[in-house]
């Protein structure tokens, strides 16, 4: 593959002396470290990949970098987001990136975009940059950053962590596929739990964020064989490497078709989810609105008031013995799935061990970390013949019960 960017930076001494064990790999060299001082290359996203992956491509010399993000820091990021530490909780996520990535280079160029990434900016974003790196964790964000870099000819650098595992490819038409060539349609809503619900290893993130970093260079330069056309499968408990390859649809909706035909949609709406989120206390309930609610205030006084109230837990165990309140009915939403499962196929396994312990002659509060497991353990029970109207979603679940009841509950 010929090198993506042509044009070459200048070098000053001192840039030459930080950069020499890449000038004397014949692979870079001088040309090479010019080409990466003319590069620039857009991270969507300051957080778990971003992190390793920002700090990796700065100090190669990679000479303009652009951030995207509208978060601020929190004290639950700092696990596995390493371009942030205690002296920047609480403020803007890429103003903290920002800090550490001049502290690492000064050399560097930085633009820094405080907004979210919509279908209105995407391609005014991407614009400017030769390679796009997706350090994001939803998909209407995924499916919007691989349609805008097919619309404009641009490499996506594609990585994805889920507690052990992790996913590396290169999504680029010009060369391959896309991802909407592996991934056609988004997965059903509440399918995949966000790492927020289903938690990531914090060393994940630098490992699958540093082989994105890779592919960025490689693209630059021109060397090795990018992840065109395949994806590496990574799980870290074995810690096992595979490569599946990944084959151009020729009937694929958006890299099929000319480029100037190529539209950017509404992607929460055709994912089913939202794609920003930056909110610790949000209950997650918009896309059904069916599901009535309660606020925590009000279950605090029915608790205190109504001793035989059924508030249902439907956090998974290893939540609970990181915060849960008193007298609270506690059955995991993967154990009421499973039994709605059963009971819609007309058997009887998980209906007498688990739905037999949730009544259905009383009203019930149902309650997770934030709200989002709870309205889909709701829908579930209406399914199998629980009164809707008897059931109501708790709105912020236990993150706002810490907020706004009890401080002295931690938060996760």
């Amino acid at each position: 593959m010929q090198p993506l960017v042509k044009q070459e930076g200048e070098l000053s001494h001192e840039e030459i002396r930080r950069y020499s064990r890449h000038l004397i790999m014949p692979e870079v060299g001088i040309e090479g470290q010019r080409k990466l001082k003319a590069a620039s290359v857009l991270l969507i996203g300051t957080g778990g990949l971003g992190s390793p992956t920002a700090l990796y491509l700065a100090a190669a010399g990679v000479g303009r970098m652009g951030l995207v993000d509208y978060d601020i820091v929190d004290e639950s990021n700092l696990q596995r987001q390493i371009i942030h530490g205690q002296s920047t909780l609480g403020i803007s996520k890429l103003d903290s990136a920002e800090k550490r990535i001049r502290d690492l280079n000064p050399f560097i160029e930085i633009d820094k975009y405080n907004v979210p990434l919509t279908s209105e900016n995407a391609l005014d974003l991407f614009a400017p940059y030769d390679v796009i790196i997706d350090g994001t964790d939803n998909f209407p964000t995924r499916y919007l950053v691989n349609d805008a870099c097919v619309k404009l000819g641009k490499p996506n650098v594609y990585g994805s962590i889920f507690r052990f595992e992790g996913q590396l490819s290169v999504f680029y038409a010009e060369e391959g596929p896309c991802y909407r060539c592996m991934f056609p349609e988004p997965p059903p809503p509440g399918l995949v739990p966000s790492c927020a619900e289903g938690g990531v290893l914090g060393i994940l993130p630098g490992t699958i964020g540093t082989m994105q970093a890779t592919e960025a260079i490689k693209l630059i330069l021109g060397i090795g064989d990018p992840m065109i056309g395949r994806m590496l499968l990574y799980d870290a408990l074995e810690m096992s490497f595979s490569t599946i390859k990944v084959r151009k649809n020729p009937d694929c909706p958006i890299c099929h078709i000319p480029h100037e035909d190529v539209e950017l949609i509404d992607y929460e709406q055709f994912c089913g989810v939202p794609a920003h989120d930056n909110s610790l206390f949000q209950a997650d309930t918009d896309n059904d609105s069916d599901v009535l609610e309660v606020n925590v205030q009000e279950l605090s006084e029915r608790m205190t008031n109504e001793p035989e109230l059924v508030v249902l837990d439907v956090r998974d165990p290893h939540e609970w013995a990181i915060a849960a309140l008193d007298g609270t009915l506690r059955i995991p939403k993967g154990d009421i799935q499973l039994a709605k499962n059963a009971v819609l196929a007309g058997r009887k396994l998980h209906e007498e061990t688990v739905l037999a312990d949730i009544p259905k002659d009383t009203e019930i509060l149902v309650h997770c970390r934030s709200g989002k497991r709870s309205a889909d353990v709701i829908n579930m029970l209406a399914e199998v013949g629980y009164d809707k109207s008897q059931l109501k979603n708790v709105a912020g679940g236990i993150l706002a019960w810490a907020r706004d009841i009890d401080p002295a509950v931690p938060t996760y």
